[in-house]
Parts: C-alpha cells; sequence; structure tokens
C-alpha cells in the first residue's frame, strides 16, 4: 500500500523525512498551505519541498507566508522555502514587517530579505549575527552570507557602522573568510567581539608572536586562550599566565574556597561577555580536592537526624523542581515545607530560611553555610546562562544552580 503524508507524518516529532522527500510536489504544497492540517505536519511538506516548489502552488503558499494569524514555525518554513522569489522583497521590505511580533518572524523576514539581496537590510542582520542564540546568529550570518556572495564582502561592510559592536564582529567574520588574518580583533573593546575573533584564530605561531605586542592584557589574555584552545598545552598556558602575573577578577568578599568552586564549575564554558580572566584562572589554576556527593549527602542526614530534624531523603535539584538539572540537592525536614540545599560544588549548604539549628547540625558536621553576606556576593566579570539572561550572577545562585 502506497504510504500518505500522514503516514509519513503521523505525530509531532515522528517524520520520515525521506519518504517526504520523496513524496509528490504537488501534494506536499497543497499539504503545506493547508490550515486544517496540524502545523508540525505542514512544517514538514514545507521544508520536503526544498528546491521543487510546484509553480502553480506559489501565490497559495505566498499568501500563507504573508497571513499573520497562520502559525509562525509554517510562515518561517514556506518563507525559507521561497526566499529565492523577488516578488516577495517589497512584502518583506514594508514597514510593517517590523510590527510582526510572531514568534521568530522578524529575524525570518531579515534573512529572507539577505537572500534576496536587499544590502539596506545589512545592518540589521549584524544584530542578528551577534545574538547569543545560534538559531537566530545562524540566520543573521546566512543574511549576511547571501549578500556577501551576491556583491562581495567590501560592499557589506560599507553599510556598517564600526562604532556598533554587532558590524565589528560581522567585519571580523566576511574578513576571516575572505582569508584576511583577524587576529588584531584580540584587542576589540567588546569582550564577545574579541571573543568570537578568537574563535577564528587557527595558527599557534601567529598568536605566540602577537602576544609579544598585544597592545593590552586583555588581548594578550584572549590570545592565551586562544593558543590554549588549539594546542591544549597546559603547561604553555600556565606559564603564560604566570608571565602576565596571573590576573585575576578580584571580588571584595569571595574568599579562595569559594572562588575555586565556583571558577572551576563555570569558567571555562562561561558566557561570550566573560571577563578573560576566569578562563584562564580555570586552566591554571587547581580544582578544589575531589570529594563524594553522596558521602556528602549521607553526612548531612546523619546530621540533621542527630539534630532532631527528621530529614527525608535527598533528591536532586532537578527532581525537586519537577524537571532540569544544577549543582545541588534538596533535603526537606521537620512537618512542614522546610528544606536545606547541600551543593555538589563543595562542602557548602544554605536554607529556605537561616533555621540556627540546621546551620548548627550541619556546621557540626562540616559544612560550611552560606548566609546572606555571601549570598549576596556578585561574582563580577563572570557571565552565566541562567533561565535567558546570560548576566553575573550572585554567589548563592552558583552555588545552589538550578536550571530548566
Amino acid at each position: 500500500m502506497a504510504k500518505t503524508i500522514k503516514m509519513l507524518s503521523p505525530e509531532a516529532g515522528r517524520t520520515d523525512t525521506a519518504g517526504l522527500r520523496a513524496f509528490d510536489a504537488d501534494a506536499l504544497a497543497r499539504c503545506a498551505a493547508d490550515a486544517a492540517q496540524p502545523w508540525w505536519r505542514r512544517q514538514a511538506c514545507a521544508e520536503a519541498l526544498a528546491g521543487r516548489v510546484p509553480e502553480r502552488r506559489v501565490p497559495k503558499l505566498i499568501a500563507c507566508v504573508q497571513g499573520t494569524g497562520d502559525v509562525s514555525h509554517v510562515r518561517i518554513a514556506l518563507l525559507d522555502l521561497l526566499a529565492d522569489r523577488p516578488e516577495l522583497l517589497p512584502w518583506l521590505r514594508h514597514e510593517d514587517r517590523q510590527q510582526d511580533g510572531a514568534y521568530g518572524m522578524a529575524e525570518a523576514v531579515l534573512g529572507a530579505r539577505g537572500a534576496l539581496g536587499d544590502l539596506t537590510a545589512a545592518g540589521a542582520l549584524t544584530t542578528v549575527a551577534f545574538s547569543p542564540w545560534r538559531h537566530r546568529r545562524e540566520t543573521g550570518e546566512a543574511g549576511l552570507d547571501a549578500l556577501a556572495a551576491r556583491y562581495g564582502f567590501e560592499a557589506v561592510l560599507a553599510e556598517l557602522d564600526g562604532a556598533r559592536p554587532e558590524d565589528r564582529s560581522t567585519a571580523i567574520r566576511l574578513r576571516h573568510h575572505a582569508g584576511e588574518d583577524v587576529t588584531d580583533a584580540l584587542a576589540d573593546p567588546d569582550r564577545a567581539v574579541a571573543y568570537r575573533a578568537q574563535e577564528f584564530l587557527t595558527d599557534p605561531e601567529r598568536l605566540r608572536g602577537y602576544l609579544a605586542g598585544a597592545p593590552a592584557e586583555e588581548a594578550k589574555l584572549w590570545a592565551v586562550y586562544a593558543l590554549h584552545r588549539l594546542t591544549d598545552d597546559v603547561a604553555e598556558t600556565r606559564r603564560l599566565y604566570e608571565e602576565l602575573g596571573r590576573p585575576r577578577v578580584e571580588v571584595a568578599g569571595l574568599d579562595e574556597e569559594l572562588r575555586a568552586a565556583i571558577v572551576h564549575e563555570y569558567g571555562q564554558w562561561a558566557e561570550e561577555r566573560s571577563d578573560p580572566r576566569w578562563r584562564i584562572e580555570a586552566v591554571c589554576t587547581e580544582p578544589p580536592p575531589a570529594s563524594d556527593p553522596a558521602e556528602r549527602l549521607l553526612r548531612a542526614t546523619a546530621a540533621l537526624t542527630a539534630a532532631g530534624l527528621a530529614p527525608k531523603p535527598p533528591v536532586s535539584c532537578g527532581e525537586d523542581n519537577g524537571s532540569g538539572d544544577g549543582t545541588y540537592h534538596v533535603i526537606g525536614y521537620g512537618t512542614d515545607d522546610s528544606t536545606v540545599f547541600v551543593s555538589t560544588l563543595g562542602r557548602f549548604a544554605t536554607g529556605d530560611d537561616d533555621d540556627p539549628d540546621v546551620r548548627r547540625a550541619l556546621e557540626s558536621a562540616g559544612f560550611r553555610w552560606i548566609d546572606q553576606a555571601v549570598a549576596s556576593i556578585e561574582v563580577t566579570g563572570l557571565c552565566v546562562y541562567y533561565f535567558g539572561s546570560r548576566d553575573p550572577l550572585k554567589a548563592d545562585t552558583l552555588l545552589f544552580y538550578w536550571q530548566d
């Protein structure tokens, strides 16, 4: 029995992509334009039509793209499919497109303008390409690449303003793809720009040569970081770190125990705008002594039991919150909903309220209670992803971190 589109895409997340790619194009186009079909099936049909859109179905598909009441996932898939249709350009450039708040549409419209050769979209595309969200960045970069392929990268650069970090980031990327050396961009005053510049560097010897004449400490640190990424030579990285005077971000109130736990959990994987000193410190300093989280939980439970606090079995922060993961476990105690948090990063504990009995019990068992004074310390320069934000966090959030 011949398969149908419904059989090839029976439910969301279960699509026979190869089967749809081989299916009749006209039937796929009709399904993609049919508002009565589930949006995920229409999206799959649109994606399966790549390179073989039936001409007679184009007007209907364009109408779906322009229908602001339709599902944005479908509109975006169709817009990507029809990004070679010049008749779309007037609609894409209309000021009303800036008011379309449907998820992902603003970026998709800009990407399509780039694909259609609209050089006036270059500035807005650089903003999208500078996004920390990968899907947005890829859309912006694809639009800029299309413009560069059509007009040359110099023409695209002529549309940009060097005062904007996003424009400098795009300039670095286009220069790199044109074969130019972008080592000089390690000195960019915007850390996200410098971070992206170091990602393009592939020559260890050039980086070693740059170090001698780098114009600023941060530029040297970015060079060291890029060099370590390429060589994974910890000994060389530590030698260069020593030669630079072991630079680090000083944070008032953050003692060495707290600092070591935080830097070795987050330093190397920090967000782009982080101070490079955190990244290098994570490579060049010794991590905290290894410990057994299970033993720590047993010790905490025993201490709470001995204090007559009737602890409940520990659960991970993900289980306690119903999803996700993080850096602590939760132990409920007593007859109400009181809880204590035990960090996986070291001997750190804290609670919903500063219960003196709980604090005494855990401190007597070797734990360090994180009080409000320590909890409120902002770890400056270390940007960590947290529910959509990529800014520095306070010590308690880092020690007791949960992400859905």
